[in-house]
């Protein structure tokens, strides 16, 4: 059954393109990703948990989760999404998860939830899905359109397209943020020297990864957490809830910008440890 907290009106994407699909930064801590190997093979009553961040990210976005995870005993990787290609992206994932022993959580913020999505699809090791401030897109639905399903972005005047060549000579385009709008847009709750940090180390995603059609869904067989961020100005709160409720997940809202596992990772930790509890 649905669950959810207050309801609140959020801003986001329009032209989202790319942005849409944005995920949270760097914290100032560091965290590194863990590696499936190093997974010591007497937390396995637990579950794995493993992370998946999205573009303009990279896997110290879940830095503070990460912490709580480890200290609460929990086997954790935090994959390095490549962001240059969902069905690339989720092969990439889906590789990751071949080399686990054992039940996975699988847990994706923003356009990570869309890789998630996909990775999982067919899967027999992951046994739940959370969303974090994520798409959770359908069949034949890519990023780009989700973002853009409902109206109040931020995101359309804060973009910055690089084009540039693919080594098999196609075209594609990097987007960014503008450093200059990146805390407001993207991390209005995050201090704003984080934020600083997390602009200048944002990782772009492709034009490609954001326009790509999804494939079979994985939270059509697999049960699904969402956790909803009502100041979200990027994937706009109406359009999370929408796919969330698609998706028959147990959702769950928090006043929190786009960037929620950075902001609010004990909530981000909660909901997945919740999640993880189900596993048996």
């Amino acid at each position: 059954m649905n669950r959810h907290a207050r309801f609140r009106r959020a801003h986001t994407p329009l032209a989202v393109l790319a942005a849409a699909a944005v995920s949270a930064g760097l914290l100032a801590t560091s965290v590194g990703p863990a590696s499936a190997e190093n997974i010591d093979s007497a937390q396995r009553g637990k579950p794995t948990v493993v992370l998946v961040h999205g573009a303009f990210a990279d896997s110290s976005s879940w830095n503070g989760v990460v912490k709580t995870l480890k200290k609460d005993g929990y086997p954790v990787v935090a994959a390095a999404n490549p962001l240059r290609g969902l069905s690339n992206d989720a092969a990439s994932v889906k590789a990751l998860l071949a080399g686990i022993d054992g039940p996975v959580v699988l847990v994706g913020h923003s356009y990570g939830g869309a890789v998630i999505t996909n990775a999982a699809h067919g899967s027999d090791k992951v046994k739940a899905l959370v969303y974090a401030d994520a798409f959770l897109p359908d069949r034949g639905e890519n990023a780009n359109e989700l973002a853009s399903k409902f109206p109040g972005s931020v995101i359309a005047g804060v973009l910055r397209p690089v084009p540039f060549t693919n080594p098999d000579g196609s075209k594609d385009v990097d987007f960014y943020i503008d450093q200059s709008k990146f805390h407001k847009a993207f991390a209005a709750d995050v201090p704003a020297k984080t934020a600083e940090l997390m602009a200048v180390a944002q990782r772009p995603g492709t034009a490609t990864a954001l326009n790509e059609p999804s494939g079979e869904p994985a939270w059509k067989t697999i049960p699904s957490w969402a956790l909803v961020g009502s100041n979200d100005q990027l994937i706009p709160r109406k359009a999370q809830l929408y796919m969330a409720k698609r998706a028959k997940a147990h959702i769950e809202e928090i006043r929190s910008s786009h960037a929620v596992s950075v902001s609010h990772p004990d909530a981000v930790t909660r909901l997945i440890e919740k999640a993880a509890r189900t596993v048996r």
